[in-house]
């Protein structure tokens, strides 16, 4: 399977952002997971929130068909039940396979004050897709440490993101340890807005990273025996099946 991380900067003109993504995910090729970063096809847009919540509905239905070779991976801006949710969507064969609403909001970046977090973090765990293992952590959950015990035993752990600039050194140190940590891969997608750090990144579970802030994909291939070999010579109790 090729892993694919992608690097986009939001425009504030939604369908823009939705043929720009359509664009970078038809360029890969079958079978590829591909995550995008954190509420690409909006940004936050809190001005405009209903409407990012309306034009998510519409996105839904295209990712489906979109999906139909390839896993593609993101959040999107939902309205349900009176509250709005950053919620992370997986589409696979033409199916929604896996959700989860962002937990940990941010609140240096307001997020608490527009969007609802589930009532508990039950979401954050492994799931699969096929034979393959997969967690997500939704941006600032990332420094959650508590998090990265209960997803060992991941193929792949997710990272979606809008991670500041500012940051850009905690960002990279912290998704590297995860992947050393976990002995899994990491497929961080983070935000090429202008606040943003870009470093989105593949790394393996060896601590090799794959990075370019120039470009808006990175792919590299899921080779499975990378996570074999460090969990059977480098044994830290984390079992591979």
């Amino acid at each position: 399977m090729n892993l694919v991380a992608l690097q986009t900067n939001p425009s504030k003109d939604f369908k823009k952002n939705f043929a720009n993504l359509k664009k970078l995910v038809k360029s890969c090729k079958d079978d590829s997971l591909i995550l995008a970063p954190e509420l690409a096809l909006s940004g936050y847009s809190y001005n405009n929130i209903q409407k990012a919540a309306d034009f998510s509905k519409k996105a839904i239905k295209k990712l489906k068909k979109l999906s139909k070779n390839k896993a593609i991976a993101l959040t999107l801006t939902i309205f349900k039940d009176g509250n709005y949710y950053n919620r992370f969507y997986i589409f696979y064969q033409k199916k929604i396979i896996h959700t989860q609403d962002k937990y940990r909001l941010f609140k240096l970046g307001n997020e608490q004050k527009y969007f609802c977090k589930p009532k508990n973090d039950k979401k954050i765990e492994v799931y699969k897709i096929g034979n393959l293992k997969i967690a997500t952590l939704i941006c600032f959950e990332l420094r959650f440490t508590e998090y990265w015990d209960r997803l060992k035993g991941a193929d792949i752990i997710f990272v979606p993101a809008m991670w500041g600039k500012g940051r850009k050194e905690h960002f990279e140190t912290l998704t590297k340890a995860l992947a050393i940590a976990n002995q899994c891969y990491v497929v961080a997608a983070n935000s090429a807005a202008s606040y943003c750090c870009k470093s989105s990144c593949i790394i393996n579970p060896f601590g090799e990273v794959i990075k370019d802030d120039s470009k808006k994909i990175l792919q590299s291939i899921f080779d499975e025996k990378n996570i074999k070999q460090m969990r059977k010579y480098i044994d830290v109790g984390i079992e591979y099946e």
